[in-house]
């Protein structure tokens, strides 16, 4: 018999064989019916938990290819967003209010998912903004993969003076007398910005694992019910993955998560997974927690991170000896493995090695996959699909797109990346947002960057030939990235036998209009029939209240991603009804 029984649903189930129905049954974490109530309502028992859906729209569980789930929980109850905030004069209020409530030595971190574009002033913060509003309390604000703004306490904490020379592949912007202005600039890479970054202090073990359930909740809260993890800068394994896997034990993930790990050691990489590969098998682990395989970074020589307002890097000569020898042993190993790649020019060097890797060791149907490909031409997609590889895709573009028409113009920002020509092509193509330090993790960012090729600035990018249907756009982020774990006949669509991930949205994807999407969320988000976010009107099957910790973190106040007007979210004036306001001293700075 049932678990778990909606009926009443607008279901949109994405198995050709039934596109639509109106009701489902879950039983043992799977769905058991998909159809009408009269085939799904004779599987209820006395203990079935029964949800009227009430008409509203419910699709499988979204899953996004490139999320940095793992790193991301470990730093995001200390982290202030500013994703989707629509005004730079909030955004500044909630980081005064931030540094007032934030201890010593803790700083404040404003660490990517926005841009200046999506503010009504349409720029930056100032230095003497930043120094105003927190005179004290050290800030860190990163935009972008272009640079990072401190303020003077955060310079102070860090140690950088006049006598700091530039780190490698960056540059400390300073004033007249050679002093340091608060400015970090990525030149030609962010290596300088996330250095900086892991100089702060990190939270206590208990606060990581309590960041990491707040995390999960919140992307719940946005419709996800299952993630890739891309490794990342400064991830170390094992030592930063012993959250996620205490979380595991307890039984408190809320996030179907597959891992892949990312070298940490420069000229060390064939060292790291030479080890990694003889200590562990792909796949292993559960439907919750597995491993994927190896990436996003394979060698640091092809790092080609895409900084719109430098140049395109050139990556070095010896990069192909580098990346070779970590492919052979992957390939041999049978390690599935992803890479990141920006640039076409990048990836025509990176398929070369590929190709000579599969004339002596065969891929024959190893499952790999580049990242990102936001300038990836015809040719080289002819080449991927003969070795029979993927691309998952992330809106960056969303974020950075006003950058790369000015540096390269409207034309060739049309088809950046050409998502219509790689699903023409026949490739496996997954949707995903690369968050948290660049774009949101808010998926439905990503898929209204799809549907309407518009930044979150409004800047219109694509012409008709590169938009994607609003089915397409949700197939992409369900059963098309489902294969980048493997999991394509396991998750993704709504069919027997499948997981039993799925969701209840506030808003009709695929009837309100297009500049709505983004505002869509979650009312109900059920992962292995279990649920694991509610709202209304489906509070009462809400699991128990998550509190926040440490007392002084962002998310008490703020929350995730922006929510709802700009006066419901002002908390922490005693003198003013716990709201700031025009009339109230914490509103100017």
């Amino acid at each position: 018999m049932a678990s778990l029984i909606v009926r009443n649903a607008r279901i949109t189930t994405l198995d050709p064989a039934q596109p639509e129905a109106s009701a489902l049954a879950v039983s043992q974490g799977q769905v058991v019916a998909v159809g009408d109530e009269d085939t799904v309502m004779p599987l209820a028992s006395p203990q079935t938990t029964l949800v009227d859906a009430q008409g509203m729209r419910l699709i499988p569980g979204l899953n996004d290819s490139h999320l940095h789930v793992i790193r991301g929980g470990l730093n995001y109850n200390m982290e202030l967003r500013w994703d989707g905030i629509p005004s730079l004069a909030e955004a500044l209020q909630r980081l005064k209010w931030q540094a007032q409530s934030t201890p010593p030595p803790q700083w404040v971190r404003v660490v990517g998912g926005w841009n200046e574009f999506q503010f009504k002033e349409r720029r930056l913060p100032t230095l003497q903004e930043i120094n105003a509003v927190s005179p004290d309390t050290p800030v860190f604000i990163l935009h972008l993969y272009c640079q990072a703004i401190l303020n003077q306490a955060a310079l102070r904490a860090i140690g950088y003076t006049r006598e700091t020379p530039n780190p490698p592949g960056g540059e400390i912007q300073r004033d007249t007398q050679g002093n340091p202005t608060g400015m970090l600039i990525a030149r030609p890479n962010a290596t300088i910005l996330y250095s900086a970054l892991a100089r702060g202090p990190r939270l206590e073990y208990q606060d990581q694992l309590n960041s990491t359930r707040q995390f999960m909740r919140e992307l719940n809260r946005l419709g996800l019910t299952s993630i890739i993890d891309a490794g990342g800068g400064y991830q170390n394994y094992p030592e930063d993955y012993q959250v996620i896997q205490e979380l595991e034990r307890r039984d408190q993930l809320t996030l179907r998560i597959a891992y892949n790990l990312f070298t940490q050691h420069p000229q060390e990489e064939l060292e790291d997974f030479r080890r990694w590969t003889s200590q562990l098998k792909p796949g292993s682990g559960s439907d919750w927690f597995k491993l994927n395989g190896a990436g996003e970074m394979l060698v640091f020589s092809a790092a080609d991170f895409e900084d719109f307002l430098e140049p395109r890097p050139d990556l070095i000569p010896q990069m192909e000896n580098q990346l070779e020898r970590v492919i052979g042993l992957l390939v041999a190993q049978r390690w599935p493995f992803r890479l990141h790649a920006t640039y076409n020019e990048s990836i025509s060097r990176f398929l070369d090695v590929f190709e000579r890797v599969n004339r002596d060791i065969p891929f024959n149907g190893l499952r790999w996959f580049f990242d990102h490909c936001e300038t990836i031409d015809e040719r080289n997609l002819e080449r991927v699909s003969r070795l029979q590889g993927g691309i998952a895709v992330q809106h960056r573009m969303a974020f950075q797109g006003e950058y790369f028409v000015q540096r390269y113009g409207a034309a060739a920002a049309r088809q950046t990346p050409p998502i219509s020509k790689m699903l023409a092509s026949g490739l496996p193509v997954g949707a995903g947002t690369d968050a948290t330090r660049v774009a949101s993790y808010n998926p439905w960012v990503s898929l209204a960057w799809l549907v309407t090729g518009r930044t979150v600035g409004g800047l219109e990018l694509y012409g008709p030939e590169n938009l994607q249907t609003r089915q397409r756009a949700l197939e992409l982020y369900t059963h098309g990235s489902a294969w980048f774990s493997g999991e394509e006949s396991r998750k993704g669509r709504l069919k027997v036998g499948q997981l039993a991930d799925f969701c209840i949205l506030n808003q009709d994807y695929f009837q309100v209009p297009s500049q709505q999407i983004r505002a869509i969320e979650s009312c109900l988000t059920v992962v292995g029939g279990k649920v694991v976010w509610a709202n209304a009107p489906f509070q009462h099957l809400s699991p128990d209240p998550l509190p926040v910790s440490p007392d002084w973190s962002p998310v008490r106040n703020y929350g995730g991603h922006f929510q709802g007007s700009i006066p419901d979210l002002h908390r922490g004036c005693s003198q003013h009804q716990g709201f700031f306001g025009p009339g109230c001293d914490c509103f100017a700075f």
